[in-house]
């Protein structure tokens, strides 16, 4: 009867697990497809998720890695069919950005990256030979700064040992606990 009632409770939270994304998801996530493409310095996407709502389908939006909302990209009308749906940018430098469609509904349709390479050249010129230059001035003292944002804190010693304490009485109380349950007499 234990082990039946184990499973049961296992069976119950896997399936609470699988519908949670999609609980969380809401209703804009209820569309999704876009397909988005790129030739030398036009960048193109198609859709089948958006309908026609007084004569419009919806609009794309291409974002730079500067931008952060839909209204800040250069944003062109979709056009096509009940099939599919299209836009397409041309002229785009090289970088990376994001396509977003939203249909004229207000759901989002999705979003996806792409690397634009503008236009390659006939012939492939020679690999540069890197160059090796020198700078003027003191060496950094603390190298490269990575974390949330690029900024970053020198914590002391003492904190440095406050975070050791803390992490060696968690060792040690995860061990006195799986001691403990490891005597079922005990309590």
């Amino acid at each position: 009867m234990h082990t039946s009632r184990l499973l049961l409770r296992s069976g119950l939270t896997l399936a609470a697990a699988a519908a949670l994304p999609a609980a969380l998801a809401g209703p804009s996530a209820a569309v999704s497809g876009i397909s988005v493409s790129t030739t030398g310095t036009t960048v193109s996407v198609v859709t089948s998720a958006c309908t026609q709502i007084n004569g419009s389908w919806g609009t794309a939006a291409l974002l730079t890695s500067r931008q952060a909302n839909f209204a800040q990209g250069r944003q062109v009308a979709l056009s096509g069919t009940s099939v599919s749906q299209s836009a397409a940018w041309t002229g785009v430098s090289p970088g990376t950005y994001t396509v977003v469609v939203v249909c004229s509904s207000g759901l989002t349709a999705g979003s996806q990256s792409v690397i634009v390479s503008g236009s390659a050249p006939a012939t492939r010129p020679a690999p540069a030979k890197p160059t090796i230059s020198s700078t003027s001035g003191p060496a950094p003292s603390r190298g490269v700064m990575g974390g949330l944002g690029g900024a970053a804190r020198d914590y002391g010693p003492l904190t440095l040992g406050v975070g050791a304490a803390l992490v060696g009485a968690g060792v040690v109380a995860t061990g006195w606990v799986l001691r403990r349950r490891s005597k079922p007499y005990r309590l």
